[in-house]
């Protein structure tokens, strides 16, 4: 299929990030989406890693029309509504002990900015007024609005806007799998979370307000998951120095990696958390920010919170949020993200023997990530000329298969793929998805002569 499918299609007034065009989508259950000529894509990425339920859930449709029935909209100002509150209970009952209040957003970079408002707020609310600067890691991705790409470090994305915004300091993402220092791996996340404390006493401990991360990596690191030892460290050291911790869970959240948050795969809990994506899965536009009391009653009483969005707590996307989390819970989705990610990633494993190319797999549940490479013993990455980020996923489209790529090293080099399927795989389906994917590689590797084994 050619990458510009659809040309015979009417010319559209939309536009996104580039000419591509794809295929019409007619319909979608469970895993599978079929365009209006009646071809079928496994979804192998979740959409953007957001359709955590699958497609087309009956309950969840039955759930929205029930509140479509009743009310679509009532703005918070004006009135409550039991879809929000019962939400914001249910949400908080998931989160680490002591993250008990809700604020309720459309999406993940609006979760991201409600996190970094919260804890400015906070800080001057508390007479901390001189602690301003997000320190975050590079590379990361934590939207596209102007705050959240100060924090983010993707050169590609955030070069074009940087005489718009105050850029923050940034410190190198804990990518140990690429180090050759003869240390350890505990030693390894230990040297990468110290690398917080240098960079919050270059900057001045009383000027630092938060550290915000990815507990594990979505799209800009493939997955990363640093070694355990680095999440205590990171706890510890933000402990030392009253920074306020920002995990932003807005992928590996909703029970992508096998807990509900991330977080829960390590024993340091964060201060904020930021969700989206498979919150709501897809049915309804839906985020949120989990904070604790201790912060959020300062900021009420200093005359409130000074921030927030018109569709924040609205009845549709909360009664879809809602439903969404009862499917999650009735179905043990979380644990079949554990014993579904499991057998996927073995398989995905498996694959270097043949693929020489493939130097990494990693992740957590269904939150996976193969990365590519010219040398597996330096990791060098491969040429960026290939382009093989972008001409894996159209060679698996052809082949009726959708996955999601970006590019590992600061969005310039470091090719990587992620297979991050919905939470309602099946070992079948996983079967499935490996036959396309391997005969993707084997194109992949004809069209840019790389080495294939037996």
């Amino acid at each position: 299929m050619p990458s510009d499918h659809g040309s015979n299609r009417r010319p559209s007034h939309l536009f996104y990030q580039s000419r591509l065009r794809r295929p019409a989508v007619d319909r979608a259950e469970g895993i599978y989406l079929w365009d209006q000529d009646g071809r079928r894509q496994i979804d192998g990425s979740s959409g953007a890693m957001v359709v955590n339920i699958g497609h087309s859930n009956p309950y969840v449709l039955d759930a929205m029309r029930r509140q479509m029935e009743k009310v679509t909209f009532a703005y918070r100002l004006h009135f409550e509504n039991d879809a929000a509150e019962d939400l914001a209970a249910r949400t908080a009952a998931l989160m680490p002990p002591g993250l008990e209040r809700i604020f309720f957003v459309s999406g993940g970079s609006e979760a991201v900015e409600s996190c970094l408002k919260l804890a400015r707020q906070y800080a001057l609310a508390t007479g901390q007024g001189g602690r301003w600067k997000v320190i975050s890691r590079f590379p990361s991705y934590h939207g596209s609005t102007l705050g959240a790409l100060a924090v983010t470090g993707y050169d590609a994305l955030t070069q074009p806007f940087a005489p718009m915004m105050r850029e923050m300091p940034k410190i190198a993402a804990p990518t140990a799998y690429l180090d050759r220092d003869g240390l350890s791996m505990p030693e390894r996340g230990r040297r990468y979370a110290d690398l917080l404390e240098a960079e919050i006493l270059a900057q001045g401990p009383d000027s630092v307000l938060a550290f915000i991360m990815e507990p594990i990596g979505g799209a800009s690191t493939g997955a990363l998951v640093a070694p355990d030892s680095y999440y205590p460290r990171i706890r510890e050291i933000c402990d030392r120095y009253k920074i306020i911790l920002i995990y932003d869970e807005v992928m590996s959240g909703a029970g992508r990696t096998g807990k509900f948050l991330g977080a829960e795969h390590w024993p340091a809990s964060p201060d904020l958390v930021a969700l989206s994506k498979g919150f709501a899965s897809g049915y309804c536009p839906l985020g949120a920010m989990a904070a604790p009391d201790w912060m959020v009653q300062p900021v009420l009483d200093a005359g409130g919170f000074q921030h927030g969005h018109t569709y924040a707590g609205n009845p549709l996307a909360c009664a879809a949020g809602l439903a969404v989390l009862d499917e999650i819970a009735a179905h043990d989705l979380v644990g079949n993200a554990a014993r579904m990610g499991a057998i996927l990633k073995s398989r995905l494993e498996g694959l270097k023997a043949r693929f020489p190319f493939i130097g990494d797999v990693r992740g957590k549940g269904l939150l996976l990530a193969a990365e590519f490479v010219a040398d597996v013993e330096t990791m060098a990455p491969l040429p960026k000329e290939l382009n093989a980020y972008q001409r894996v996923v159209d060679l698996a489209y052809e082949r009726g298969l959708i996955i999601y790529s970006r590019r590992t090293r600061g969005g310039v080099e470091g090719d990587h793929f992620l297979v991050c399927p919905p939470m309602i795989i099946t070992e079948a389906q996983i079967d499935e998805i490996m036959e396309i994917l391997v005969a993707t590689l084997d194109a992949l590797a004809a069209e840019l002569h790389l080495p294939v084994n037996g």
